[in-house]
């Protein structure tokens, strides 16, 4: 077993600190990666917290993962020492249900395995990226392309894949008009997305507070949703609105907004159940769908998307010890647009 430094959550109400945890030896099929960068996902906060479910503790959280490859077992064949590589959502599944046979391991029928804040094949919790290294399946480790830097790709592995996947299964590109609910760590990277695909992009936000931002990023155009005047403007108007918000919203107001045909993909996941008129989607042949992040297939074909177009994460990078403090600006909304941590820190 290996001890690695970490910083982690003792129980849903006290800080994260410092401690260590125990990797597993680096079986044939195992990578063992030295962290370098590990982004701040909302999602972590949920775990530490245990608004989710009851959680186990001590947790260590961090899914969107960086690093150079430091170790590889015996069989491995896909990565080599000194590879820039990252590791997302998960870290292995059953690779023999229909689903994983389609790439499409995030919905495996047996259940994957998470990154964190879930138990492995061998009964040990597992533990995520805010550590100094990790140990993975060689089929679960990703490469990163030498167009993007670590730090900004750190956040590409869940942030990236979560809206990449629906603007690719619903045909995001040249001719198609999109709109991006929410300006935040998942809706920035949705914009330079859509945009790099050649749709025309509208930000739809709740203030105008962001639209300097969004217009550099890739927007055509930026809307305030709390005017009521927005939905009267732009009902009919879109082929794909991807909704990255975890607030409830009115689902029917922005259903008026597709196209016939188009659809509202979900992103963001409200903790509260939401209402829908059905009516919403009969009269216009609408689709109310939702999105898990992606396949492996798909999260490295996001990558090497991203570097091709040179899309990284707008980041603001923090040494371990304010962990916390970033954790209450993103509550507070507080972040432009994606804290990613610099896990030599922690060394």
């Amino acid at each position: 077993m290996l001890t690695v430094n970490a910083y982690g959550a003792t129980s849903a109400t006290e800080p994260l600190v410092p401690m260590t945890i125990e990797r597993r030896e680096v079986g044939p099929h195992d990578v063992l990666i030295e962290i370098k960068y590990t982004g701040i996902c909302h999602s972590d906060i949920h775990h530490a917290h245990s608004d989710w479910k009851q959680e186990t503790y001590p947790l260590v959280p961090g899914h969107e993962i960086a690093g150079i490859v430091a170790q590889v077992g015996s069989k491995v064949t896909r990565h080599a020492v000194g590879d820039r590589v990252g590791v997302g959502c998960m870290v292995d599944s059953c690779r023999e249900c229909a689903n994983c046979r389609k790439g499409k391991e995030q919905y495996c029928l047996r259940g994957n395995t998470l990154t964190y804040a879930d138990v492995d094949s061998g009964g040990t919790p597992t533990q995520g990226g805010y550590a100094t290294h990790i140990v993975v399946n060689e089929d679960f480790v990703l490469s990163i392309p030498d167009g993007i830097s670590l730090d900004a790709a750190a956040p590409l592995l869940c942030a990236g894949i979560t809206t990449y996947a629906p603007l690719r299964r619903w045909g995001a590109g040249p001719g198609k008009k999109v709109a991006v609910v929410g300006l935040g760590g998942l809706g920035h990277v949705a914009v330079k997305l859509a945009h790099a695909m050649g749709a025309e992009v509208t930000v739809l936000s709740q203030s105008l507070r962001k639209k300097d931002d969004g217009l550099r990023l890739g927007a055509d155009h930026y809307h305030a949703t709390s005017d009521p005047a927005t939905f009267e403007q732009l009902a009919d108007s879109f082929d794909i609105i991807v909704n990255t918000v975890s607030a409830r919203i009115d689902l029917d107001a922005y259903l008026s907004l597709l196209a016939t045909g188009g659809v509202l993909a979900n992103v963001g996941a409200p903790s509260e159940p939401v209402s829908l008129n059905v009516f919403s989607l009969l009269g216009g042949e609408r689709t109310l769908a939702g999105s898990l992040i992606g396949g492996i297939r798909e999260t490295q074909e996001m990558l090497d998307f991203c570097a091709e177009h040179r899309i990284g994460s707008e980041i603001e990078v923090i040494p371990a010890e304010k962990i916390n403090e970033a954790y209450e600006r993103v509550l507070a909304s507080a972040v432009r647009y994606r804290f990613v941590i610099d896990i030599a820190t922690l060394r």
